[in-house]
């Protein structure tokens, strides 16, 4: 009976520890490798908007326009954290970024990609992007998106972030 209740146990510990807890601010490569393909996320959360507004989670113009603004809010607001954190980007750096919300409005996922250019193939030094997923997984913690839906739902779209 012991040694059952023992096995359970540690059963129970390893499951939970190996968990994945969200929210989750992470590379697209990272998180394929985990298994969260874009595809499976997809399949989870509504496209915030899209040309077809049958699979739209904001249809109206009103809606769009206030997405717009909150998508804008925290774009700033992770760069105002950013700063108060001291951390410098010390050049313009493209990224792509597709974010999970809850209904709720809080985020599960932030999935980025930085972009190289031609003629610079490494945007960002490793150590600098080790220090702002660190940084973002702070954010996105007790982030709250002024929106919410019925639905999960996810937005995405390129950025350039600067100090």
């Amino acid at each position: 009976m012991i040694l059952r209740l023992t096995f359970i146990l540690l059963a129970f510990v390893f499951t939970t520890s190996n968990a994945q807890k969200l929210p989750l601010a992470i590379t697209f490569q990272d998180a394929q490798q985990q298994g969260l393909t874009i595809a499976k996320l997809d399949s989870t959360y509504k496209s915030a908007v899209d040309t077809d507004l049958n699979k739209a989670v904001f249809k109206s113009p009103t809606e769009q326009r206030a997405l717009q603004s909150a998508y804008a809010n925290l774009l700033s607001d992770l760069q105002k954290h950013l700063a108060a954190n001291k951390f410098k980007w010390e050049k313009p750096t493209r990224c792509f970024n597709r974010i999970y919300f809850a209904p709720n409005g809080k985020i599960d996922y932030f999935l980025y990609n930085f972009i190289p250019k031609a003629n610079d193939p490494n945007p960002i030094a490793e150590e600098k992007r080790m220090q702002f997923e660190k940084l973002l997984g702070y954010f996105i913690k007790n982030y709250q998106f002024k929106l919410s839906a019925d639905v999960k739902f996810a937005q995405c779209s390129p950025v350039t972030y600067s100090d």
